[in-house]
């Protein structure tokens, strides 16, 4: 079967300070991720690498105006993505279940690239 591509979207909430990991929790958790990725790219299953981008985003609406940082909804903002090969949904939620987000609270939402 041929493998599909996989947007994962990387999430974690911000409704309040007692979620928001700590900075030696972040550093902890850096080496999972590179763990994780690495993993990924031995395993031919990473189509994207991994990105880092600002914080001081753009958000356009549909009447023109721009709102400044990052988008966030009422429970959780964005903090990555990457592309992963996997041949159907269970597989890329066998991928996404060892992503070090879900550790700190996060979620990873799943989309099938079209």
């Amino acid at each position: 079967m041929k493998s599909n591509e996989f947007l994962l979207v990387f999430k974690i909430s911000h409704k309040t300070d007692e979620l928001q990991p700590s900075v030696a929790t972040l550093k902890r958790h850096l080496g999972y991720w590179c763990e994780w990725i690495i993993n990924l790219a031995i395993t031919d299953k990473l189509a994207s690498q991994y990105r880092q981008w600002d914080t001081n985003g753009r958000e356009l609406k549909s009447d023109q105006s721009v709102i400044k940082g990052q988008f966030k909804n009422d429970d959780e903002s964005i903090t990555n993505q990457i592309t992963i090969y996997a041949n159907d949904y269970q597989e890329a939620k066998e991928i996404a279940s060892g992503c070090p987000i879900l550790d700190l609270g996060g979620t990873v939402e799943i989309r099938l690239v079209i």
